[in-house]
């Protein structure tokens, strides 16, 4: 199982960017999808996260700005950003949580993956 991110980039404070994470293998479903970043010097912190089912999370920093979505069919998560800030300038890291995968004729449990993060930095 492995995530891949795309879509990070350069862009001045107000603009736009829309993050992208495709989750690959013979994966047969994922409990929770999410964003985290980290910035320089800063621990990694949750941007937002969206379960299978139920209600999407964001950390108060993002919300009414960021929106994250998923398209469980083809095992990919976005997160749109909007109104950038400086202050979001960070790298992006994919995470998938409670992965359910085949092996075989067997389904099994794999608990975490993460993928390689991309750059986003806000300029002001």
């Amino acid at each position: 199982v492995q995530l891949q991110a795309s879509g990070g980039g350069s862009v001045q404070a107000g603009g736009s960017l829309r993050l992208s994470c495709t989750a690959s293998g013979s994966i047969f479903d994922i409990n929770v999808m999410g964003w985290y970043r980290q910035a320089p010097g800063k621990e990694r912190e949750l941007v937002a996260s969206a379960p299978s089912v139920g209600t999407t999370n964001y950390a108060d920093s993002v919300k009414g700005r960021f929106t994250i979505s998923r398209n469980n069919a083809k095992k990919m998560v976005y997160l749109q950003m909007n109104s950038l800030k400086p202050e979001d300038t960070a790298f992006y890291y994919c995470n998938a949580l409670g992965i359910k995968y085949y092996s075989g004729s067997y389904l099994l449990d794999y608990p975490e993956v993460w993928g390689q993060g991309t750059q986003v930095t806000v300029s002001s």
